[in-house]
């Protein structure tokens, strides 16, 4: 829940018991997105299938610029994969202008090769977009359900519903760009709120 600059200042006057604190002991910082980013690019990377949704920052919701999946055959060797992805990026990037890019964060594989596929697109993304001058932040899987479902647990399934319920998109995204559409918009959520806890820019 968001903290206006006013109900802060008045929660602190009470635990100074009415007295101004000489020095704030806590300051509300802006989140990730700044009112300067309006469009937005979501990442869900994958060796196979990379997700990518770009939105636009609007009322009464936003817009959706792009969305899919960058999709590599099995047979492919892994730098085959990670060119195609990275050049896909350049495209999206170089055609809708975003000035910030989410990107789903780290998490905790039981199979080790996994993990290190996952690291190889995870880079290749993160490239791409810093190579474009873009602004990175991450976001846990979790967090991105929680906002978007509700519940940090939610199915693939329940993210792309709700994902095309929010948008307004006439079918129902693919699963690996819901993803990635559900990424910007937990950070669209969070727009112009203040937080104690800023987001991770990596």
């Amino acid at each position: 829940m968001g903290v206006t600059p006013q109900q802060f200042a008045q929660m602190q006057s009470r635990l100074n018991g009415g007295r101004r604190a000489a020095t704030p002991i806590l300051t509300p910082t802006r989140t990730a997105a700044s009112t300067s980013h309006q469009v937005i690019l979501g990442v869900d990377p994958s060796l196979r299938g990379t997700g990518y949704g770009v939105i636009r920052l609007a009322r009464p919701h936003p817009q959706t610029l792009a969305h899919g999946t960058v999709t590599c055959p099995a047979n492919w060797e892994h730098s085959r994969c990670l060119v195609k992805t990275a050049q896909m990026l350049r495209e999206v990037i170089k055609e809708h202008r975003p000035t910030v890019c989410i990107i789903e964060g780290l998490f905790f594989a039981q199979n080790l090769q996994t993990a290190l596929i996952m690291g190889e697109a995870r880079g290749a993304c993160l490239l791409t977009a810093a190579e474009a001058g873009l602004e990175i932040f991450e976001v846990a899987p979790r967090k991105v359900k929680q906002a978007i479902v509700g519940y940090g647990a939610a199915q693939k399934s329940a993210v792309a519903k709700m994902v095309q319920r929010l948008l307004r998109l006439p079918e129902q995204p693919a699963p690996d760009a819901a993803d990635a559409l559900a990424l910007a918009l937990t950070h669209a959520q969070e727009n112009g709120r203040y937080s104690f806890i800023p987001p991770k820019r990596i």
